[in-house]
């Protein structure tokens, strides 16, 4: 009786819907452990009778319901009980779905198998959001125009990618600025993307501009734009890529690659909403959200005086890091299949991995992260028929996967020669990891590499045929 009353007096209740009763009663058995008081629901018909039998504020909801799914769930709830955080679950997950579960409103997405510690800890930080009378400004789903957008190839299941995920949908529905952080070839503009196209904004231009690619004397032009005769060649009065993102979203690349005296123009830009044409005396205002990204340590860049660190505070109001691809081993197979259907032709078979071609993958040292997982699988699928084989796969990925230089003693047998790694290979191989590193940039490889660029160019040479 002592507990009952207790939990009445906490409001805590909490609804579990899934069709598999070893499961609702998993989850259940946890919650009420922790003094939530519990009812399950096997169907989404039968939740949406319990819908107002009470004032649910938490609900676990599997994404496969029968004839329905757990979305029409969660829109149901979403707008008849917005109070509620609704959680779905599913054991056919991936990243995109997490993305879409929370661009929806889903306060929480959970891929099975999951442990009781998962389900406690959302309990703990619903339980406490309520004590502290706090609501989620992200309660009610999103349109349904905003259904998984197929061309984004946000691919992956890891966990670190699949919470990344959850913080792109919850944060597309807001106003804010993100700052993306993550290596090189990591799927930066690919994110910034998918914020665009899940937020209020989707109809609105996505405009991104590569800082790092444009020099210092133009940048202020190419984003703000310039009046006719502001300086010599200006012969017509010019619009920025700011103002062409009006009503939409500005992703800005490589922010750390500008100079002081332009951030300060930025800044200005940023705390106004307004833009000033270079040459002109009048202002603009425009609605603008801003995205922009990184490859570097933007903490160090502020400490080292090379960037603003009120900037940074304005651009970073929400932080996404992406993981780099060695962190994400369990992705590489998913994307490696990704990339090889993007040159078969149309209705052929799917292009298949042998095992070992697999491990090298897997094992290998992706300084070039995504964007260099790419350029070696589409290499390989040009170069075979139906299955690619290690022999398929561009010398550089075979010599950088993490392995022996060559095979222990015990692994050959007796009188078979060994094949041992030529230094001129070691050499080429390193140097080519070192050029996927800085991005293709030959002049910073070879200055990490502390030679010049002729000799970087010499000994990349014989990799020519497979780069």
């Amino acid at each position: 009786m002592d507990d009952i009353t207790t939990i009445a007096k906490k409001d805590l209740y909490a609804l579990v819907i899934d069709d598999e009763p070893q499961v609702s009663g998993f989850i259940s058995q946890a919650l009420r452990a922790e003094g939530w008081s519990v009812c399950e629901a096997r169907t989404a018909e039968e939740a949406f009778e319990k819908l107002t039998e009470q004032k649910w504020l938490l609900v676990f909801c599997d994404v496969i319901l029968g004839g329905t799914d757990g979305y029409a769930v969660l829109r149901q709830f979403s707008e008849k009980l917005p109070e509620a955080r609704v959680v779905l679950m599913t054991g056919h997950g991936s990243a995109v779905g997490a993305l879409d579960a929370t661009a929806h409103g889903a306060y929480d997405y959970l891929i099975k198998p999951f442990t009781i510690d998962d389900i406690l800890n959302i309990a703990t930080a619903v339980g406490e959001q309520h004590q502290h009378h706090t609501k989620s400004k992200n309660a009610k789903a999103q349109s349904s125009s905003l259904d998984y957008i197929s061309d984004i190839p946000l691919i992956g299941k890891s966990p670190k990618f699949v919470e990344c995920l959850k913080m792109v949908g919850r944060v597309a529905a807001t106003n804010l600025p993100v700052l993306i952080t993550g290596e090189s070839g990591t799927g930066k503009e690919v994110v910034a993307l998918a914020i665009h196209q899940r937020s209020n904004r989707a109809s609105g231009a996505f405009v991104p501009l590569n800082c790092g690619a444009i020099p210092v004397e133009l940048i202020e032009s190419e984003l703000f734009g310039h009046a006719k005769g502001s300086f010599t060649g200006a012969d017509r009065e010019r619009v920025g890529l700011w103002e062409e993102a009006s009503g939409g979203t500005l992703f800005l690349d490589e922010i750390t690659e500008t100079s002081l005296m332009f951030q300060v123009k930025l800044l200005r830009a940023l705390q106004q909403g307004e833009i000033r044409r270079v040459g002109s005396n009048q202002s603009k205002r425009l609605d603008v959200r801003i995205i922009a990204a990184t490859n570097r340590d933007i903490d160090e860049e502020v400490r080292e005086n090379r960037f603003r660190q009120d900037l940074m505070y304005r651009l970073n109001a929400v932080n996404i890091h992406l993981p780099p691809l060695r962190e994400r081993i369990e992705d590489i197979p998913l994307l490696a299949r990704h990339f090889a259907k993007q040159i078969r032709p149309p209705n052929s078979p799917p292009l298949r991995f042998s095992t070992a071609a697999l491990e090298i993958l897997k094992n290998c040292n992706w300084q070039g992260n995504i964007r260099e997982l790419e350029n070696a699988v589409l290499t390989a699928a040009s170069l075979c028929d139906d299955v690619v084989y290690p022999e398929h796969l561009p010398q550089r990925i075979r010599l950088s996967a993490r392995k022996p230089l060559a095979p222990e003693p015990s692994d050959s047998p007796a009188g078979q020669r060994v094949e041992w790694i030529t230094l001129a290979d070691l050499v080429a191989g390193y140097g080519a990891e070192v050029l996927a590193h800085t991005g293709g940039n030959k002049q910073s490889a070879a200055r990490i590499l502390n030679i010049d660029r002729k000799t970087l160019a010499r000994i990349l040479k014989r990799n020519e045929s497979e780069l």
